[in-house]
């Protein structure tokens, strides 16, 4: 067992113990089946030495059917409690694990999900997850309850003739060297496995996320055809860990055949000297096939195993993945919204050309500051900094005269709302999308926030109003309901800083009307940083920052901007030109 292996099997030991009084009483109910197997042998042989000799037996005929009854009893009623809590247990233990790798995943850095696909995440949580929760319920059933089954019936086999029993003993030591033989290539085989099964994953959720571009641009012979890929792929891996599990089992019953073989030789040749009786011999050679069973299902045991092992390490390196840092103090009041850029400049991870360079802007409370520019020039970069989904390479931003730094991430992100092009939102009804992130929602806040965002007639007219379901996305809506939906969360959050990220460009004229109301009545009283593509949109903000390749090359009001005929003036001659 390497190290991997090990530390993999300590944290899933740590996480089992927790439920310790249940494992106790499991391992108790595998030791009486374990026990419950002696029985039967033992039975038999008795039988053949005293029950079927005519007039010398004194065996009373009732103890025979009512051994054999009692016997099965126990069995059962241990294999059932044994069955109950090792599920009962399993799924616990599935619950943690997939709870811890949500709970990370809502507290990793933004650049987490540049790397890791949404497929990918979703195929870790249900599938992976699962694969090690298997690994320990098989190898604590099969691995407790068949290794007690197999000392019980050595020690039984040693007691009734201990010449025969050196002979099995070549059994344990051959199987050991035929697993460890095999563990190695499934160990390789389940780590394909499991990642072409991500592949798949995320292939099905393109195709269903993207399900109106493949049909408007005729990709369903495309997305076809890579699904058939990844799904044969994946059942090429499947068929290579059939054959290098399945081989194990011929080649078992190969060796136990030889050993029952000389063992029955061995027999013949000890009756014929008197060395071992009829009933001893049944006994025996009736243990001895018992114990078949049990060590084929241990020799089975290392298919699930190595799977769970593979399945393991994309599960745990999750779990340990780095979270977002979090180091500052909780804000005592509402924050008043200014904001200052001090020499501010970043750097994507694994990129070399800055994202910002230099940057140095200082906001008001209250003042609408708007960032426009060529795409690349950095608008996006310089808002995510707010919030700290990234950290300035240096440099500094203060919020309120306070570095955001010092300032914990909870209480930085309770002062900010944002409304963006890609409107978010939740399979839920239309009044918890609104008070989203409220435990305890308020109707007089919704209704508020339904009349400031312009919904009141859209909700009108659904047939349950408020509680209205919205479907995946918010597919059920119109993309200006959509967009006026993510207005009234944002105003019923009513932070004091507010982020707009191209909230307008994707409406037609009619619903931009009716959005740039509702944005002009959120916008009132708040700091607001808006990027905006269409220029008419922001002509009315305080002022405007242009951003070239990630430095702000102007700064000033429309009118202003205009005059010095630079920048912003080429941009706005530009777009309404065209």
């Amino acid at each position: 067992m390497n190290k991997i292996t090990l530390a993999v099997f300590q944290r899933l030991w740590i996480s089992i113990c927790q439920y310790r009084g249940y494992l106790l009483l499991t391992l108790v109910t595998m030791l009486g089946t374990a026990l419950t197997e002696v029985a039967l042998p033992y039975m038999f042989g008795y039988l053949m030495d005293h029950g079927f000799k005519g007039e010398q037996t004194k065996l009373p005929l009732w103890k025979v059917p009512t051994f054999i009854i009692g016997v099965f009893l126990v069995r059962g009623v241990c294999t059932f409690i044994t069955s109950y809590l090792m599920t009962w247990i399993s799924t616990r233990l599935l619950n943690d694990l997939r709870a811890q790798i949500f709970s990370k995943i809502m507290r990793v850095p933004v650049d987490f999900y540049h790397s890791e696909s949404s497929g990918r995440i979703i195929n870790t949580i249900m599938f992976e997850a699962q694969q090690i929760v298997e690994m320990v319920k098989v190898t604590i059933t099969t691995l407790i309850r068949d290794s007690l089954t197999v000392i019980v019936l050595m020690v039984y086999l040693l007691w009734v003739n201990w010449k025969l029993t050196a002979v099995t003993l070549v059994l344990i030591p051959a199987m050991a060297a035929l697993i460890r033989a095999v563990s190695k290539r499934l160990r390789l085989l389940n780590q394909r496995q499991l990642e072409v099964n991500g592949e798949l994953t995320q292939v099905i959720e393109e195709t269903t996320r993207a399900h109106q571009v493949i049909r408007i641009f005729g990709g369903q012979k495309y997305e076809q055809k890579r699904f058939d890929a990844k799904n044969e792929k994946l059942r090429g891996y499947s068929m290579k860990t059939t054959v290098a599990v399945a081989s194990t089992t011929p080649i078992t019953q190969v060796l136990a055949a030889v050993a029952v073989a000389i063992v029955i030789m061995l027999a013949l040749v000890q009756a014929r000297d008197d060395a071992t009786t009829q009933g001893a011999f049944v006994s025996f050679i009736t243990s001895m096939l018992m114990l078949l069973a049990p060590l084929k299902r241990l020799a089975d045991l290392n298919g699930p195993m190595q799977r769970g092992l593979a399945a393991s390490e994309s599960v745990f390196g999750m779990i340990d993945a780095e979270s977002e840092r979090d180091s500052g103090a909780h804000l005592a009041a509402r924050a008043q919204g200014k904001l200052e850029f001090n020499h501010t400049s970043f750097t994507y991870p694994e990129q070399e050309q800055e994202a910002l360079t230099d940057i140095n802007l200082c906001i008001q409370p209250g003042e609408t500051i708007a960032l426009v520019g060529m795409s690349g020039g950095g608008k996006t970069s310089l808002v995510n900094l707010v919030p700290r989904f990234y950290t300035p390479d240096s440099g500094d931003i203060l919020l309120d005269g306070r570095s955001l730094k010092d300032i914990s991430l909870s209480s930085l992100r309770e002062q900010i709302a944002m409304v963006s092009q890609h409107v978010v939102l939740f399979d839920d009804t239309i009044a918890a999308n609104i008070a989203y992130g409220d435990t305890q929602p308020d109707p007089d806040r919704i209704t508020a926030a339904v009349q400031a965002a312009h919904l009141k007639e859209v909700i009108s007219d659904m047939p349950e109003g408020l509680n209205t379901m919205i479907g995946d996305n918010g597919m059920r809506l119109s993309g200006g309901q959509r967009q006026r939906l993510a207005i009234a969360r944002a105003i019923y959050k009513n932070a004091p800083i507010l982020i707009l990220d191209e909230a307008t460009s994707a409406l037609d004229t009619e619903s931009e009307r009716a959005v740039q109301a509702a944005l002009d009545g959120l916008m009132q009283g708040r700091t607001t940083l808006v990027i905006a593509h269409r220029l008419s949109t922001i002509e009315r903000a305080s002022r405007i920052a242009v951003l070239v390749d990630g430095r702000i090359v102007e700064i000033g009001t429309h009118a202003e901007l205009l005059a010095k005929d630079a920048v912003y003036a080429n941009l706005y001659r530009l777009q309404f030109a065209a």
